[in-house]
């Protein structure tokens, strides 16, 4: 079955959904609405919409189709007339899967029963204790006590299959890496086979063997250009700047998998990490490029996000010299300071231009865009999705992150949380000390250095 092109739009009695079929017969299409469930069959498109709140089809619902441009219009009757129906315009929203309640109690329960004597001194055999079955045992044998041979250690494990990903959901993406070109790779070929803490190692031993002092040195000396790329003002992000999903958009999310998550707490809270990095790398290659990638631009994104390259997604151990934050409900800036230093981190070490302010300047870019809510998230997501789509390597971390993080943003993720990250993400900061790398010394070298110069000149005349 094909998933149609569609859009939903409302009034205060109804909601109307436009679907494209072209050629096909209107005496063929079959409609059912079940509450919030909305379901169209017309061969071979299928579509299923649910709503977030239910509709009924009544004297007042229709469904016309226009042959010449290919659309059945459906309009159903709100069943809470005046109500709103939010979030009309993020599909994959709408395509998600009717969340069902499964029962946490027993469907069956048990009144009452007639019990034999047997049937009551078994009930109450099993209601012993561990200790009391022991000690009838012992009074049984002349009271020696059972002895078992001690356990040994757990079996080796003999597969070197690991997961990663998206909730840990994949596996089997890089078992044949070194026969590609897939130069941000940090694993090689052990990507497969390496633990977690294997991972941050080797990530951690790479950022130590690319970090350059005199490329940071040279670019802090000479930050002309990166001034420049510090004034760009990102046209999405100014005040007043609506989200309106593109045709080409709409499009992009009718292709998303059709995925349900269910994340524990504790996932769910580092998925909201592991998507500030993707969206410091995507702000950084937005900024230095000012909205206008390159052929490097893949390449940037991938090498800036720590979950790409190393497998290594947030949360990450910090050193002591982080400050640690009054314990809130929410994230504190702790947990944000220290998800995005590894980004910081490989900003210094991999990219062209390597500038603590352009950091920090990707740091608010990213602040503005959660603050701005999921239309906007998902947005940036889908051009960082053009952008490794279009690679011959590099979309594989599309197909492990990216996508699924499109579908997420739009069905569960809360404009409350992003927006409370967004706040204390302006405001906090990461300092220098926290990055591990002397950087504030060798700013003051730089500094010395210059001042020397100049003494120097003026000795001279």
């Amino acid at each position: 079955m094909i998933t149609p092109r569609f859009s939903c739009t409302q009034t205060p009695e109804s909601v109307a959904v436009s679907i494209y079929c072209p050629s096909v017969r209107a005496s063929d299409v079959e409609i059912n609405v079940d509450e919030t469930l909305l379901t169209v069959h017309i061969n071979p498109y299928f579509l299923r919409i649910n709503f977030p709140h239910p509709v009924v089809e009544d004297d007042q619902s229709s469904a016309s189709y226009d042959p010449s441009s290919g659309y059945l219009t459906v309009t159903l009757t709100k069943e809470a007339k005046g109500q709103d129906f939010p979030d009309l315009d993020l599909l994959a929203k709408l395509l998600a899967p009717r969340h069902v309640d499964i029962p946490k109690h027993p469907a069956i329960e048990v009144i009452g029963s007639e019990h034999s004597e047997l049937e009551e001194l078994v009930d109450l055999t099993d209601a012993m204790s561990l200790e009391q079955r022991e000690i009838l045992q012992a009074a049984e044998n002349d009271w020696q006590f059972p002895q078992t041979v001690a356990e040994s250690s757990p079996p080796l494990q003999l597969s070197t299959k690991r997961y990663y990903g998206f909730l840990d959901m994949y596996t089997g993406y890089f078992t044949h890496v070194t026969h590609t070109e897939n130069d941000v790779n940090e694993l090689g070929s052990e990507a497969e086979s390496c633990l977690l803490e294997e991972r941050r190692a080797k990530r951690l031993q790479h950022e130590e063997m690319k970090w350059d002092e005199e490329h940071y040195m040279a670019d802090y000396v000479d930050d002309e250009y990166i001034q420049e790329l510090l004034a760009w003002e990102d046209p999405e992000l100014v005040v007043g700047a609506e989200c309106i999903f593109t045709e080409s958009e709409n499009m992009t999310m009718l292709n998303l998998p059709r995925k349900e998550y269910l994340p524990t707490p504790l996932q769910q809270r580092n998925l909201y990490l592991t998507l500030l990095t993707l969206l410091f790398a995507y702000a950084y290659d937005r900024r230095t490029t000012q909205h206008d990638p390159t052929p490097e631009s893949a390449w940037t994104i991938c090498s800036l996000v720590p979950a790409f390259s190393a497998l290594d997604p947030p949360p990450y151990p910090t050193s002591e010299s982080v400050p640690l934050s009054i314990p809130t409900p929410g994230f504190t800036d702790h947990d944000l300071a220290s998800a995005l230093t590894p980004s910081y981190r490989r900003s210094f070490a991999f990219p062209l231009y390597r500038s603590f302010a352009m950091a920090d300047a990707c740091r608010k870019d990213v602040a503005a865009i959660l603050a701005k809510g999921r239309r906007m998230v998902t947005r940036y997501l889908l051009e960082m999705k053009h952008i490794l789509d279009h690679h011959e390597v590099y979309y594989v971390y599309n197909k492990i992150w990216v996508d699924d993080f499109c579908v997420w943003i739009q069905a569960s993720a809360s404009d409350e949380i992003m927006l409370d990250i967004a706040q204390r993400l302006k405001a906090s900061t990461i300092t220098k000390p926290m990055i591990g790398w002397n950087i504030e010394n060798l700013e003051a070298a730089t500094h010395l250095d210059a001042t020397t110069s100049d003494s120097d000149d003026e000795s001279s005349e």
